[in-house]
């Protein structure tokens, strides 16, 4: 687990280097913010049509063997396009294709390195084992967004999509000295399935893995609490950007700084987030409303000072709800069904991730930033309590049995 953290930290330090550098490279090529905008979306829309295929890839192929093939492809794509950088042969076409590319291959390689980092250790731990790895993301975050400028400025575009390139090779030298923990969960229902089988995974479809989302009400909660945050809250690089240069009258400087509190946020977060033991869908709830209630409260600062006092809250609160959730998602289907679980929740969050931004900037065109952030905020809280008022009416009170009452009586 500590091998597959460092490469994961690499990984994730080189995949944010290249998103970064990306961004810059298209406003180079074609001096348009909507065409970056549509790079971005691009590389998203795959997981969006073809996630629930990739997941049902995950379940049928080794684990092991999946991860390897998909991160040394992904860092193949990340070198093309160095080459092609670097030969001053990309244009807006072929990045797109490249984009693209990337988006396909990234359905399989998501769910199956998910899934691999949860086979390094026993099943009690696998919440630990994501909140270790929502820390890992956070740290290789902030690295490689800081590594993507001295890189540029020192050796250039294409050297920052090399070294993308590289760190997907080191995780692919990584996987095949890792050895999954004996009796962990996805390991021990590899095995179990192939003897069921005999030996082959031909009833592991699509069908199935969409039936059984549909069928569980935990995962539909954690879908309907998930889905009303992504597009009500946790926007704040746009939201808190708005408010912070309107509002406040602040600068860029000033939203710097509140970016900054946000990744600290997130990185305890992901800390406090490892020692949950028991997560559920209640405890992810709780957490999202409270986020909605605090984001209420920062949409009313007076002054930056103020807003940054709400804005470590937010992002503490919203990180542990993540690896709260991230825990059930991945715990709750049967071993032999993680992939396909995984794929319908990629569909699923691509539409939160392309419809979210655009709802909350007609918001704020309407309400204006403080207007969104605090309309947002309540619907977040009252929709999620409106649900759980909703649920507990709905359940039945346990029935006792006459028996049970004479016992009780003597």
């Amino acid at each position: 687990m500590r091998w597959w953290s460092v490469a994961n930290f690499v990984s994730n330090a080189g995949t944010w280097m290249q998103l970064t550098v990306q961004n810059l490279l298209v406003l180079q090529i074609t001096g348009s913010a909507a065409a970056t905008g549509l790079s971005m979306s691009v590389q998203a829309a795959p997981a969006l049509l073809i996630s629930v295929f990739g997941g049902a890839a995950v379940d049928r192929w080794p684990r092991r063997l999946t991860a390897a093939v998909s991160q040394a492809l992904l860092g193949t794509v990340a070198f093309v396009t160095a080459l092609m950088v670097a030969l001053d042969r990309l244009d807006v076409t072929s990045l797109m294709v490249l984009a693209a590319v990337t988006g396909v291959i990234a359905t399989v390689d998501g769910p199956a390195c998910s899934l691999l980092g949860n086979d390094l250790v026993p099943r009690e731990d696998v919440p630990s084992a994501i909140g270790v790895g929502a820390l890992v993301h956070q740290a290789g975050r902030l690295t490689g967004a800081a590594l993507a400028g001295v890189t540029v400025g020192f050796l250039g575009t294409a050297a920052a999509y090399a070294a993308n390139g590289l760190s997907f090779l080191f995780v692919a030298s990584v996987i095949p000295f890792l050895r999954p923990v004996r009796g962990a969960a996805g390991h021990a229902a590899e095995h179990a399935a192939k003897a069921k089988d005999g030996g082959t995974r031909d009833t592991m479809s699509v069908r199935e893995g969409l039936a059984f989302f549909v069928r569980r009400p935990r995962l539909l909660a954690l879908a309907g609490v998930t889905g009303v945050s992504a597009v009500f809250g946790r926007n704040y690089q746009l939201t808190l950007a708005v408010l912070v240069t309107g509002p406040l009258a602040g600068g860029a400087g000033s939203f710097g700084t509140v970016s900054t509190v946000l990744a600290v946020g997130g990185i305890v977060g992901a800390v406090l987030g490892a020692r949950l033991r028991r997560p559920s869908v209640r405890v992810v709830g709780a957490l999202a409303a409270a986020g909605g209630l605090l984001q209420v409260v920062a949409g009313m600062s007076p002054s930056l000072a103020v807003l940054l006092v709400m804005v470590l809250p937010m992002a503490v609160v919203e990180s542990v709800s993540d690896t709260a959730g991230t825990a059930v998602l991945q715990t709750d289907p049967p071993a032999h069904m993680r992939g396909r679980v995984l794929g319908v929740w990629g569909s699923i969050g691509t539409v939160w991730g392309l419809g979210g931004p655009p709802a909350l900037g007609l918001l704020m065109e309407l309400a204006g930033a403080r207007g969104a952030l605090v309309a947002g905020g309540l619907i977040i809280a009252g929709t999620i309590g409106a649900g759980h008022l909703l649920r507990e009416r709905r359940t039945p009170a346990p029935r006792v049995s006459p028996v049970a009452n004479l016992e009780t009586a003597a």
